[in-house]
């Protein structure tokens, strides 16, 4: 599960920080999650869920498979680029 964590973290660009704020933890949490000495509880598991559209079974690494994440991370660099460009015309 920590590298699956780490893995989505990563694939959208995202700091342990920003996470941590965005699943109401601190960065620390995250990392621990990350590196294996803690885990998450089910409520920060449903929060890491829905913040990755990804199901718990993907997330806990009961499957391989899931095909939201990369739907998601296109998704934000799409947007990411579009904001870099506005920002370039600016």
């Amino acid at each position: 599960m920590n590298n699956r964590i780490k893995y989505l973290r990563e694939l959208i660009g995202m700091k342990q920080s920003d996470l941590a704020t965005a699943i109401g933890v601190n960065q620390q949490s995250v990392s621990n999650y990350e590196n294996g000495i803690s885990n998450p509880d089910m409520v920060i598991l449903i929060a890491l869920a829905e913040h990755f559209n990804v199901s718990l079974d993907y997330l806990v690494g009961r499957v391989d498979e899931n095909y939201e994440n990369k739907k998601v991370a296109d998704t934000y660099h799409e947007i990411l680029n579009n904001i870099k460009t506005l920002i370039k015309e600016v």
